[in-house]
């Protein structure tokens, strides 16, 4: 995968720092809840089948480590996701040339400011996120290389929900500004990603894998290395040569602009109170949450 992504134009290739010991139980979850109408109000997602899934996935520091250095020898930059500052001290000196912190970090003041510690590049996701919560991370991370990244968190994200003027709206924090892609290939091919690149997204995150679309959880969300190249042949034309180019292929791209500022849906408020909680460090037997100040 390293290899594939390398070949065909990332400039970034990123795993993530997820430990299964860190997932956080809370009880709520095991079961979900609707109410009498049918109504979703909280998300099921058991504790135990959760934990054996990603206990299967866990990396080694010496996996991790093997990673860096093999993104470095195909010449593209190695990058993670830290879920919790524990993760964060135990990666920050294995070479990752960039952080990323996921959408339900955001608000996570105490994790932001603790990795601008360890970094001077930091890619933000902002899906689920409230205004204001931004306008905070924008200030905290104001004196590092920050890029903030326009993200919904419905997963397939339908073109019609994609709210791309959100980008300008990041722009009053960070003239680093791009976009974090989940719609699905197979329904709506690569015109998020293009039309993001032609409203002047600096950098597009994608989900990449040289599986099947369905042989992996995220595989239907997810790019093969022929998309990838044709992704970066478009990020290399210029400006307007992206915009004519992405008209004729979907004329109506006026419809995923959407809404400049808006309220979560739903479907986002019930995601962020999942994945907002979802990690968490382990001190003094006791978790602690990447939005908790240490005491």
């Amino acid at each position: 995968m390293i290899h594939a992504a390398a070949e065909n134009g990332a400039d970034y290739v990123k795993i993530q720092a997820i430990r299964s010991s860190e997932l956080s139980h809370r009880a709520r979850f095991d079961e979900g809840e609707t109410d009498a109408n049918g109504k979703q109000l909280v998300i099921k997602r058991p504790y135990k089948a959760e934990f054996e899934r990603l206990r299967k996935l866990d990396l080694s520091l010496e996996e991790e480590a093997w990673f860096v250095e093999e993104c470095r020898r195909v010449g593209v930059a190695p990058m993670t996701t830290a879920f919790t500052r524990t993760a964060a001290r135990e990666v920050k000196d294995l070479g990752y040339e960039a952080i990323k912190v996921a959408s339900y970090d955001c608000a996570s003041y105490p994790l932001l400011r603790e990795l601008k510690e360890y970094w001077s590049t930091i890619f933000v996701s902002t899906g689920a996120t409230y205004d204001e919560e931004i306008a905070k991370a924008a200030e905290i991370l104001k004196d590092v290389d920050s890029h903030f990244l326009h993200c919904v968190t419905i997963y397939p994200t339908p073109m019609t929900e994609l709210h791309l003027n959100r980008m300008n709206f990041l722009r009053r924090f960070s003239s680093n500004v791009g976009y974090s892609d989940h719609s699905k290939p197979e329904d709506s091919k690569l015109w998020a990603t293009k039309i993001a690149l032609a409203m002047g997204a600096s950098c597009i995150e994608r989900h990449f894998t040289i599986l099947g679309p369905m042989e992996t959880k995220d595989g239907p969300v997810s790019i093969n290395p022929e998309m990838l190249k044709e992704i970066r042949d478009f990020a290399d034309l210029n400006r307007r040569e992206r915009v004519v180019s992405i008209s004729e292929e979907y004329p109506k791209w006026e419809e995923t602009l959407g809404e400049y500022t808006r309220p979560l849906s739903h479907n986002e408020l019930l995601n962020r109170d999942y994945y907002r909680g979802r990690f968490a460090s382990i001190v003094n037997g006791r978790p602690l949450y990447n939005w908790e100040e240490t005491t």
